[in-house]
């Protein structure tokens, strides 16, 4: 499937499962995305986003979200964003 770059991890908080994410793409809930890194191959939908703590719903490029994901990512993984 066709795929296009939205970030990249700029962190990973372990207690919680959060991937700290700067994006330079707009990114929403309901989207698929694509981590990748040296020993990072995920592929997962954005259940939910949040943006300073808060929830939201759709982020845009050059802001930093948090994402729960199901396993540890590392900072510098590439984030994709699946298109249908």
């Amino acid at each position: 499937m066709p795929e296009e770059e939205v970030g990249h991890v700029s962190d990973y908080f372990a207690r919680v499962g959060v991937a700290g994410i700067e994006l330079t793409g707009a990114l929403q809930v309901g989207d698929t995305i694509h981590i990748k890194g040296h020993t990072t191959d995920m592929q997962l939908p954005v259940a939910s986003m949040q943006l300073d703590r808060a929830e939201v719903q759709r982020a845009t490029p050059g802001q930093a979200v948090g994402i729960k994901v199901p396993d540890r990512v590392r900072p510098g993984d590439r984030v994709y964003k699946v298109l249908p």
